[in-house]
């Protein structure tokens, strides 16, 4: 096609927008206008299926509505372009500038070819994925896009407003969205392994079954998420605000919190004691919740908040507990032993002894000490905590802030305190060496 002959048609094209004599729609099915410089063009509703687009400076070009089906734009200049409800299903983007361009409620999944030499009919039919790897997404506006299975391998959407966006199925491997709003979006089954959501608003998106092995989620918000399946092995979520109702977790959980809750409310006549031993329920939401005497040995509770919980004499022994909040947390008489609550948040919460009551409701007289032998609390914050009586023996309190921590009448034989902050905490007399 000449120069001439484009040319035409988008004036033709514009007196059709316009509703004038002489006007016609502009047909450019599987035209090959590759490199040409079409640059705040308005092209409202044209007809571009399978046109050749690649290198293409379509920077504030108006393709509303267009038809892109199977379209090449590869390393194509979009910058700013309207593409609201344009077909780009099975389009190639590979590597294409799309900085601020209005992608929503754009159709960026895969797409059915028709082609030649197949079946009776002499035609045959090719799934094409939409490809958009590499292509730069910084800033662009995708609200309600549909990029269900879309092909996203190192793309970068740093600032995108993809919410209400459809990811279902979509490839977004190492894609770099830092500070993208994806709040009710749809991800389920997407591969989000190694992306960098830091800062990103994933608030109510839904994330069953999505991959996010090794990804960054420093400060992301999901609250409301749902990660039913989700993977999230490797992940960073250092300061991410992410929750996860029971229901995100397996039957066996529930039933088992179920089972406890009623044990708790009727005094051990129905239901039954968690038995929770060795279950991954990591970033799990029980705020407030009764689990006292549950069994928690060696569950990973990573992340976990646990905020105002009543943990009197659970067995969380060798529990993985990282970077869980147990803010106002009862733990009296509990068993922590070797317990990792390394950067826990532990502040307010009660570690220390409890009163054995005998089989008629009355307190015995007999003190049941919290057991943190061995514990690992390296970086965790304890402002105010209180820890009387407990058992701290060969604790790691490295770096921890224990500002107001009560420690009188613990057991401190060979506890750690390098580098951590003792202002204002009462702490019992340094063990005997004799002893």
């Amino acid at each position: 096609m000449t120069p001439h002959e484009l040319v035409a048609i988008l004036e033709k094209h514009e007196r059709w927008l316009k509703k004038r004599t002489g006007g016609a729609r502009a047909i450019l099915t599987m035209a090959n206008l590759e490199g040409s410089n079409l640059s705040g063009v308005d092209l409202t509703q044209g007809k571009l299926s399978g046109a050749n687009l690649s290198h293409c400076d379509l920077s504030n070009a108006n393709l509303s509505n267009a038809d892109l089906f199977a379209a090449h734009l590869t390393k194509a200049d979009l910058s700013g372009c309207n593409l609201y409800r344009a077909d780009l299903r099975g389009a190639h983007m590979r590597g294409a500038k799309l900085k601020r361009a209005i992608l929503k409620e754009a159709d960026l999944r895969g797409g059915a070819l028709l082609y030649g030499g197949g079946g009776k009919s002499g035609r045959g039919v090719d799934f094409v994925r939409s490809d958009l790897s590499g292509s730069d997404f910084d800033d662009a506006s995708l609200n309600n896009a549909n990029m269900s299975g879309a092909d996203l391998t190192d793309a970068t959407m740093n600032g995108a407003d993809c919410e209400g966006a459809l990811l279902t199925g979509a490839t977004l491997m190492r894609a770099v969205m830092k500070s993208c709003n994806l709040s009710n979006a749809d991800l389920r089954g997407s591969n989000l392994s190694g992306v960098n959501l830091q800062g990103a608003v994933l608030r109510n998106a839904n994330l069953s079954g999505a991959m996010l092995a090794g990804a960054n989620l420093r400060n992301a918000d999901l609250q409301g998420a749902k990660l039913e399946g989700a993977d999230l092995a490797g992940a960073d979520t250092t300061g991410a605000n992410l929750a996860r109702s029971a229901e995100n977790f397996s039957v066996q959980i529930q039933q088992a919190l179920h089972n406890h809750y009623t044990w708790i409310n009727t005094g051990g006549t129905m239901g039954s004691r968690a038995d929770l031993a060795g279950a991954d329920m990591t970033h799990i939401d029980l705020s407030g919740v009764n689990l006292s005497g549950a069994n928690l040995k060696q569950a990973n509770l990573t992340g976990a908040k646990m905020r105002e919980c009543l943990l009197i004499m659970c067995d969380i022994s060798e529990a993985v507990l990282s970077g869980a909040d147990f803010t106002g947390a009862i733990l009296d008489g509990a068993n922590l032993r070797g317990a990792n609550l390394q950067d826990a948040r532990l502040d307010g919460a009660g570690i220390g002894w409890v009163d054995i009551k005998g089989q008629d409701g009355k307190p015995t007289g007999r003190l049941w000490a919290a057991n943190l032998t061995s514990c690992n609390l390296n970086g965790a914050s304890c402002v105010r905590t209180n820890l009387r009586g407990a058992n701290l023996s060969d604790c790691d309190f490295s770096n921890a802030d224990l500002t107001g921590a009560i420690l009188s009448d613990a057991t401190i034989r060979d506890t750690r305190f390098t580098g951590a902050n003792l202002t204002g905490a009462s702490l019992p007399p340094p063990p005997d060496i004799d002893d």
